[in-house]
Parts: C-alpha cells; structure tokens; sequence
C-alpha cells in the first residue's frame, strides 16, 4: 500500500512542479547567500585595507556595514524563503494531499 501512494505521489505533476520550484528556488538563493559571504571573506583575506577605511571622521569603518549587510542578507532571504514556502509550497503540497489522497 505504501509503494503504491509513493508512486502516485511522485506520478503526480504538481508534485513534479514541486519539486523543480523548491530545487531551482533553494539552489538560487543558496548561490546568492555564497556569493555575499565569501565575498566578504574575500574582502577580509585580499582587501584589509578597504575595509579598515573610515567612514567618513569618526571611528567607524566600511568593515561594519559591510559585515551588517551579510547578516541583514541573510535574515531577508531566509524570510523570503519563509514566505514562499508558506505561500506557493504550502498551495501545492495541499493540492497534492487533495489529489492523491
């Protein structure tokens, strides 16, 4: 019994759909959160100097927005993750218990 709902599940095109928007959207952002933090890293292992440069006269450097933004980027994409998956994702996986089930 078990095999046979496994197969109609994985037969079933929006499950199909599914799958490839949750791969195709996961490995996007993935890729995009990679990209800012080993930029930054890069920044921090190639380019000190850049980094240790004050904003304007006071104390500040352009190192704290920059380490900031990596972790303001990661809180927005994981919210707008959150936000598909309880949207779009949530819409099929329920169009496919309706269908299948």
């Amino acid at each position: 019994m078990q095999e046979v709902l496994v197969q109609k599940i994985v037969a079933n095109p929006h499950y199909q759909q599914l799958v490839k928007l949750r791969t195709v959207f996961g490995w996007t952002l993935t890729a995009l959160m990679m990209i800012v933090y080993y930029g930054f890293i890069l920044l921090i292992a190639f380019d000190k100097e850049l980094l240790a440069t004050r904003i304007g006269s006071g104390v500040m450097t352009w190192g704290i927005p920059a380490g900031l933004f990596v972790i303001v980027f990661t809180v927005v994409i994981t919210g707008i993750y959150v936000s598909r998956a309880n949207k779009q994702f949530d819409e099929l996986t329920e169009t496919i218990r309706r269908e299948v089930l």
